[in-house]
Parts: C-alpha cells; sequence; structure tokens
C-alpha cells in the first residue's frame, strides 16, 4: 500500500463518519420534530382547515345572491322560457290541420 492509498482511505473514512454523524443528527431532529406534532394534532388541523374552508364557501354563496328578492336567475327564466315555447309547440301540432288550398290538378298532357 502507497501513501497516497493510506491518504484516500483515510479522507474516505472521515467522510463515511462525517456522513453517519449528520444522518444521526437528521434522525434524532426528525424524531424531536415527530414528537412535538402527533397524528391527533395532524388530523385536528385537517379537520380545521376543512371546516374553514367550508364556512368559506358558504359566506361566498351567501355573498352570490341577489340583493333584490325580484330578480331571479337567468338560468331559471331561460328555462320557463324554453317551458313555455314547447307547450306552444304542442298546442299548435295538436289542433286540427285546417283545409289548405291546393292548384287543381292539370287536365290535360303536360308538356
Amino acid at each position: 500500500m502507497t501513501l497516497e492509498t493510506q491518504v484516500m482511505n483515510l479522507e474516505s473514512a472521515a467522510q463515511n463518519a462525517e456522513t453517519m454523524k449528520a444522518m444521526k443528527t437528521g434522525t434524532s431532529q426528525m424524531k424531536k420534530i415527530r414528537q412535538e406534532t402527533d397524528i391527533d394534532q395532524v388530523d385536528d388541523l385537517m379537520d380545521e382547515i376543512k371546516e374553514e374552508m367550508e364556512m368559506a364557501d358558504e359566506i361566498s354563496m351567501a355573498l352570490a345572491q341577489p340583493v333584490d328578492p325580484l330578480m331571479t336567475d337567468e338560468d331559471d327564466l331561460l328555462a320557463e322560457l324554453e317551458e313555455l315555447e314547447a307547450e306552444d309547440v304542442t298546442e299548435q301540432l295538436l289542433e286540427p290541420m285546417k283545409k289548405m288550398e291546393l292548384p287543381d290538378v292539370p287536365s290535360g298532357e303536360l308538356p
């Protein structure tokens, strides 16, 4: 073994030791954070967020309601118009056909 090989091996061993130390530190910090925050706290927080979002949706829907009670939704008006038009067409189709005046049939030979 040459001196250069020994130096490289020592440097590699030192890097491995530092990596191991950093991994242990990271693991202990993760355990500390996890101990401070358990799954029940996370579930409670998520429930609170969901409730707040639902409340925000309810507020948005309340604010979107028309202030004027006489104002109606345009979609409702269009649906009513279509309904009335459909009734009118149905009535027209149910009316007996009026006798139509047709031209006389030619009595002579056609050109």
